[in-house]
């Protein structure tokens, strides 16, 4: 049995494991951080089929301009320059509805996202300007969104939903549905969903979009360098399968491998609720252990991922949001069976050889982890490899077919130029990201009581604390300020947004 110590020790190489990781080496800690699988980086992995890149999870990210927040966060966390970027069209999302032959624009800038919605709502002048300003009203609520060190949150932004929201903002049906069109980025449910979900999700974009070159794993390939420049240490295929407890703290955990890893503080990068879990009822309260084992999760996905022929799909470099129609935008998460998909989010890489045609295709969906139940106890990466079966690649083939049906009709004849297929089910996303139940964003934030489903990052436990999608927001940003939040548990709020300012004002 291999035996090392450390002061921290992170559990989980998502973003958010890797920000903490980089934090707190550079205030002089010595870190290691465990990952189960063969890559790092969570969502942020991408994998190769037919010579042809595909991103788990990362589609854009916004607020990367300079001086932005993203932006400041990347910098100081050393990985920004280093970043290869592609800033996306001025329109950088289409809303779009079946019936409907608009395609709605979604445009980087407020001013511009205003213009481009007036030439099809000319009367939501008003409602439009409000709209942005209360998203940027609602951003500034939330403290670390701007580098600011203040108290908490405001329960009147915590309380708003994000139906009450937009009923208030306007009576127009199509244009309440074209503002929350891309609510994918977020699983939103409209009669949960907080308004500050929904602004915090979006802002961002408006801001400014770009994409990663080359794949998203960029992010984590560059957090890991900055971390072993550091001295700090990172390993793969170190699965941990046990968390050991002395006089109620954690010593130290066990890996699948027989290795042993001792540490002063831990940072679970994992799902709060398996972690509870693996750790055992016995070790929390009662009362904390039901409360965020019970919380609701938000919806998981499936995502079809295609290469396609030469020359055959002109290229479209905004994402499109597909919706059956205006009310389905609101329940899409809650499909009926016979209705899927509801919606589906469909963004493209294009061929550098050539331009202006696409060469992958990339399509997601909602998708219940009860479709995949009968497989629940199988497991498939490729550090443990497992079989499920013909039933199982039957039903991915089967729904890969009606994902492509709905696709044709935007885009014609799709199936006729597919050169290969390839699909991930919420059974993909439990193994390979370790959500529960694949879940796409962790818990589901409920506006009717908003302090019950916010996570803290700092556990029941002295020295073990959370971070990830499942504190606090999920999306690039979100998680990237929530790996800030914990680190900020640990070492002083105050301290940790000052030594940032004046980190990046050097």
């Amino acid at each position: 049995m291999n035996r090392e110590e450390f002061d921290v020790i992170i559990v989980g190489s998502g973003l958010g494991g890797l920000v903490s990781a980089v934090v707190m080496a550079k205030h002089g800690y010595r870190v290691c951080v465990l990952e189960k699988n063969n890559q790092f980086g969570g969502n942020l992995q991408t994998f190769s089929r037919n010579k042809k890149i595909f991103d788990t999870g990362v589609h854009y990210l916004g607020g990367l301009d300079e001086g932005q927040n993203l932006f400041q966060y990347f910098a100081y966390l050393g990985i920004m320059s280093s970043l290869k970027l592609e800033r996306m069209p001025t329109v950088f999302d289409e809303i779009l509805f079946s019936g409907d032959e608009n395609r709605y624009p979604i445009a980087q800038g407020y001013d511009r996202f205003v213009n481009e919605l007036l030439t099809y709502f000319p009367d939501e002048e008003d409602a439009l300007r409000r709209y942005v300003t209360d998203l940027q009203d609602t951003c500034k609520a939330f403290p670390l969104y701007n580098l600011e060190d203040k108290g908490g949150y405001s329960q009147k932004v915590l309380d708003l939903s994000v139906k009450k929201y937009f009923d208030d903002l306007t009576a127009n049906k199509k244009l309440k549905a074209v503002l929350v069109g891309a609510n994918f980025l977020y699983a939103g449910e409209e009669s949960k969903t907080p308004f500050y979900v929904h602004a915090l999700s979006v802002n961002s974009y408006i801001l400014s979009a770009f994409r990663c070159v080359d794949g998203g794993s960029q992010i984590s390939k560059l957090l890991i360098r900055e971390l072993r420049k550091l001295g700090g240490k990172a390993y793969k295929r170190q699965k941990v399968t046990t968390y050991h407890l002395k006089e109620g703290k954690i010593s130290a955990v066990e890996t699948t491998e027989g290795n042993r890893y001792a540490a002063d503080l831990f940072i679970s990068n994992t799902d709060p609720k398996l972690t509870l879990y693996q750790i055992g009822q016995n070790h929390f309260r009662k009362a904390y252990f039901e409360r965020i084992t019970a919380l609701p999760a938000t919806v998981s996905s499936f995502s079809v991922h295609l290469v396609l022929m030469e020359k055959k799909v002109p290229y479209s470099a905004s994402n499109l949001f597909y919706h059956q129609n205006s009310d389905s935008v609101w329940s899409a998460s809650g499909y009926a069976a016979t209705a899927w998909p509801a919606m589906y989010m469909l963004s493209m890489t294009e061929d550098k050889q050539n331009a202006g045609y696409a060469d992958t295709m990339t399509i997601l969906t909602y998708m219940r982890f009860d479709e995949v139940a009968e497989w629940t106890d199988t497991s498939n990466t490729v550090v443990e490899i497992g079989v499920r079966g013909a039933s199982y690649e039957r039903f991915k083939q089967q729904k890969i077919d009606q994902m492509v049906a709905e696709v044709e009709k935007e885009i014609p004849h799709l199936r006729e130029v597919i050169k290969a297929r390839y699909a991930s089910t919420p059974l993909s996303y439990r193994d390979y990201i370790g959500n529960f139940e694949g879940s796409l964003y962790g818990p589901l934030k409920d506006y009717n009581d908003p302090l019950r489903t916010i996570i803290s990052p700092k556990s029941k436990i002295p020295n073990l604390y959370f971070t990830g999608q499942g504190v606090n927001m999920h999306g690039i940003l979100g998680v990237t300020i929530g790996g800030i939040a914990t680190c900020a548990e640990i070492l002083g709020h105050a301290y940790l947004i000052r030594h940032i300012r004046e980190s990046l004002s050097s």
